[in-house]
């Protein structure tokens, strides 16, 4: 343990508490800030024109002197995917990664011409790295994408352990999760544990990926022409998984997508998938080939609209357009908010003549890179944490996780199911609630990196959900009276030569004509607009439109 003069620590998370995504854990003394990833999470429809969301970073920002370094657990987007917004708002003096996702974020940095503002260090699970008085040490875990990682953070007052993204295969495509390690770990004391908690709803274990493997080679067995599987580009895993079912029945693979065709160069490069060249063709040459000599590999399980599995299903890609005799994998299992969009791509596949195979229970082509609550209780039975704090999650997930904690031994006044933004201090081994930090989220619209506020995106919902009236009147200022009667402008709702306009016109015209015979401004002219309107519009159609009123002066 680390042994010097310190003062409290504070923990908390800036993202990836009460929702699954854009996680960024923070570890803070008085003189120093330690983070722990920093992720994006992917928007649903609910989230009209945003690309991405983010953590808000303003705490950091106004404690930029005192970060020190961050630290990568993995390569998925929820974990590494905030870098390049992060490194154009702050100064991170160094980052720690294992050397699958040190790959992955370099790739995204050159994109985003970002190179220079980044020092990347590769960390294994040997590295030990001294920051100010803390210690920072890893232990390798088992996840969707090889070199994952726990965290270590040893200081003056305590040790803390993060778990990053794990689960318990004990037949691993990959190296074995480090138990022994975990197990050292819990022997020697940990004094708050922090445990992903993405499956704790599900009882019994997580399936290994080795079943996965099974399911894989069955489909190649009954796939009559091409097969088009869709996965994540950062699950390397199922990637390698799936290429060596292409190996075992002689399919020629094109990689479509350009998230995918990185990842998988790069995976290529580290030995991570490993494929004979020649297996690999360009999309271009599918045609050289007969269907059931074809494995195309895509982006978009999601159903994302710009992804490769959309545009293919659209008709829209320039290479691939689905033929009856297609079968379509969706190898990973819906995040919340997606079904609507993925049920729209399979909805154009199918009609397009497709067979669309998704997750079922007689089709186990997706295991979770995380641990049900057997895995769970097992972890916090070696680790036998103090204090508990779970992480990675819905409300729901973390709560089940925490009342998990107290079946196993942890008391239950020593879990902590917090929110983004709530606070622990770790004094001298012992846990208190501390101040909250400020945070919220940042929502990312095309390139601009300063992200739209949370009143932005409440007039997208209105305008989605109940449309938009405009409402142009036109002011005599120096005769202070009405010259035309309002004219409407709509979308979303009843048309502007609805009947109900004539009505509406006539409520506004009164009282507009009685506030111009009183000292009066513009300001509140469109306040009156703005109120007869919505009330009116509400009584008739049960919506509430936005209202923009717009006053054209004669003079």
């Amino acid at each position: 343990m680390v042994k010097s003069s310190s003062s409290p620590i504070s923990i908390y998370a800036l993202g990836g508490l009460g929702e699954v995504g854009k996680n960024m854990y923070v570890i803070e003394n008085d003189n120093q800030i330690i983070i722990i990833d920093a992720g994006v999470k992917f928007p649903g429809v609910e989230f009209p024109g945003i690309d991405y969301i983010i953590p808000d970073y303003t705490h950091l920002k106004n404690n930029r002197n005192k970060i020190k370094a961050l630290f990568i657990t993995h390569g998925h987007e929820d974990h590494i995917g905030g870098i390049p917004f992060l490194l154009q708002s702050i100064h991170i003096p160094v980052i720690y990664a294992p050397k699958l996702a040190a790959a992955l974020i370099q790739n995204r940095l050159d994109e985003q011409h970002l190179s220079n503002r980044a020092n990347i260090v590769i960390y294994d699970e040997n590295t030990i790295v001294p920051v100010g008085n803390f210690q920072v040490s890893f232990f390798r875990v088992t996840h969707s994408i090889p070199d994952s990682f726990g965290v270590v953070v040893d200081t003056p007052e305590g040790r803390i352990v993060s778990t990053g993204d794990f689960k318990v295969d004990l037949t691993p495509i990959g190296p074995d999760i480090a138990l022994h390690r975990i197990a050292q770990l819990g022997e020697e004391g940990v004094d708050l544990l922090l445990s992903d908690s993405t499956n704790a709803e599900r009882e019994g274990h997580t399936p290994s990926e080795k079943n996965v493997f099974d399911s894989i080679d069955e489909i190649f067995d009954n796939a009559p022409g091409r097969l088009i599987v869709s996965t994540f580009s950062s699950n390397i895993s199922r990637i390698q998984q799936i290429c060596q079912s292409a190996l075992t029945h002689k399919r020629k693979i094109a990689i479509i997508g350009r998230s995918m065709e990185k990842a998988v160069e790069i995976s290529r490069n580290f030995g991570y998938i490993k494929m004979p060249d020649d297996f690999f063709i360009p999309s271009s040459d599918i045609r050289m080939f007969r269907n059931n000599e074809i494995l195309i590999i895509c982006t978009g399980s999601q159903g994302e609209p710009m992804a490769a599995l959309s545009r293919i299903a659209g008709g829209e890609h320039k290479d691939v357009h689905i033929i009856p005799g297609d079968t379509v994998v969706f190898s990973s299992s819906a995040i919340p908010g997606n079904g609507i969009m993925i049920d729209h791509v399979v909805n154009l596949l199918t009609r397009a003549g497709a067979e669309v195979v998704t997750n079922s229970i007689l089709s186990d082509i997706h295991s979770s890179g995380h641990p049900s609550q057997e895995e769970l209780k097992l972890v916090l039975k070696l680790f036998k944490p103090k204090y508990f704090m779970p992480m990675h999650g819905e409300y729901r997930m973390l709560s089940i996780h925490a009342q998990l904690a107290t079946t196993v031994g942890v008391p239950l006044e020593n879990t902590f199911v917090l929110d983004n933004g709530d606070c622990l201090t770790l004094s001298k081994h012992k846990i208190t609630r501390g101040y909250p930090v400020e945070h919220g989220s940042v929502y990312i619209d095309g390139k601009d990196i300063n992200g739209l506020a949370d009143t932005v995106m409440e007039d997208r919902r209105i305008l989605t959900d109940d449309g938009m009236l405009a409402v142009t009147v036109s002011i005599d200022t120096k005769k202070n009276t009405l010259v035309t009667k309002p004219e409407f402008a709509s979308m979303g709702i009843i048309k502007s030569d609805d009947a109900h306009y004539s009505e509406l016109s006539s409520m506004i015209e009164k009282a507009i004509k009685e506030k111009l015979l009183t000292k009066t401004s513009f300001a509140e002219l469109k306040l009156i607009i703005k109120i007869i309107a919505s009330e009116y519009l509400y009584k008739k159609t049960r919506r509430k439109p936005m209202i923009i009123p717009v006053i054209m002066s004669k003079n």
